[in-house]
């Protein structure tokens, strides 16, 4: 019966209240979609890449490196010798090593030249190892294997072909046409810039731009697999390592530092993301600050409309007392009445957040490498809430003793 009282009050006065609900709701819409995607986005970031002890470029800030090389993001300052690259990797402290070469696209998607170690030592998330969904890695020049939103978004297929292209942009005019590529295999969806990449041997990548393209187009001959076996890169972009032992970390990061033929920079993956983390905090409690501004503005326009229905109410009020209904009742009927303003607001603001997560992930996905999660209600967004139902019982505290002191006149 409290609560049936309460809902027909609220329903009385349906205007006021659904305004109310609407700013409520999207107050409750950002303050959780801020903390949902700043969680996710720090948790799609550190589960990337897993098991690398140091990440090798040529010298740039560390941000940067990890940026282009793990996030493929940004583009590299330099690139690095294949002779320094074979030097490094012979340490007898290192146990893998996996070169990188970036610069071209497919289709907005970027290309990544490694071997096939890239395969068996990359780990993401807790050392979960890559796998195929269909096929294997490529063997030969012309393989390429594709991450699994590549396959999905474009719609491809074992033995498919596909043609590289030269530089970033979605659209270009320099193609690789005479060197198509045969897709060999396609890995499973990782929730990392992984699904977003086009992987293809070193090899290839030096095929595609060797100058032996220009005796296809003037001669009409063709590139022979005994010649392409033969390609070696001259350079490449970065390379990752696994060390021997975690002990020799520093020592061996401090060499390649100090490397005097090339100028690299050496960096610890967990240590640039802590980096990361640490810059880009003073956005994160701004964009914080403001979302609890919106929900205060909201809590006190709800405090404001329930203020003001008192005068309104009096009848009301006296009619309550009249039946028997002690002032304290008045009390907890208008706090109940705030409450569930609250709760509709929270349903409403939670449900929407949930569906635009659900509309937008494969764009954020696809444009910007965040991988967003549908669990809207984690630990931190089940606290905010349950701040925001205390909250409301605070504001709603004036109107509330308002019509307590309205029903002791009355009396």
């Amino acid at each position: 019966m409290f609560i049936r009282l309460a809902s027909k009050s609220l329903l009385n006065r349906k205007g006021s209240v659904l305004l109310t609900i609407m700013a409520m709701s999207v107050s409750i819409f950002v303050l959780l979609g801020v903390e949902h995607i700043r969680s996710q986005s720090k948790q799609s970031f550190n589960s990337t890449v897993s098991g690398v002890d140091l990440i090798v470029g040529a010298r740039t800030g560390s941000l940067n490196l990890l940026l282009y090389s793990v996030f493929r993001l940004g583009s590299p300052t330099n690139n690095i010798d294949w002779e320094t690259y074979q030097h490094i990797s012979d340490n007898s402290k290192i146990a893998w090593s996996i070169p990188i070469a970036l610069g071209d696209s497919h289709k907005g998607f970027r290309v990544m030249g490694t071997t096939t170690d890239y395969f068996k030592y990359f780990s993401y998330g807790k050392k979960r190892q890559l796998s195929f969904s269909q096929g294997k890695p490529f063997e030969n020049v012309f393989d390429v294997v594709l991450g699994a939103q590549v396959a999905q978004k474009l719609g491809y297929q074992l033995g498919d072909k596909i043609v590289l292209a030269h530089g970033l942009g979605k659209t270009s005019f320099s193609l690789h046409s005479n060197s198509p590529f045969q897709v060999t295999g396609i890995l499973s969806a990782t929730g990392t810039p992984i699904d977003q990449t086009v992987h293809v041997s070193l090899q290839g990548i030096e095929a595609v731009h060797t100058d032996l393209q220009k005796d296809i187009k003037t001669h009409g001959s063709a590139l022979t697999a005994k010649h392409l076996s033969e390609l070696n890169p001259k350079s490449i972009t970065a390379f990752m390592l696994g060390l021997t032992s975690r002990m020799a970390t520093f020592g061996v990061q401090r060499d390649i530092n100090n490397y005097r033929k090339d100028p690299l920079s050496a960096i610890l993956p967990g240590v640039a993301l802590a980096e990361l983390w640490q810059m880009i905090g003073l956005l994160e409690n701004t964009l914080r600050l403001i979302s609890g501004l919106i929900l205060i503005s909201a809590l006190l326009g709800l405090s404001a409309m329930m203020l003001a229905s008192i005068k309104e109410r009096e009848r009301e009020i006296h009619l309550l007392r009249v039946v028997g209904a002690p002032a304290f009742f008045l009390f907890l009927l208008i706090q109940l009445e705030a409450l569930l303003i609250s709760f509709v607001s929270m349903l409403i603001g939670t449900t929407s957040l949930y569906l635009s997560v659900f509309m937008a992930r494969d764009l954020l996905s696809t444009n910007f490498g965040l991988h967003i999660g549908l669990n809207i209600l984690s630990y931190n967004n089940i606290l905010f809430l349950l701040l925001v139902v205390s909250a409301t019982l605070v504001v709603s505290t004036i109107p509330s003793f308002t019509a307590y002191k309205s029903a002791n006149r009355s009396n």
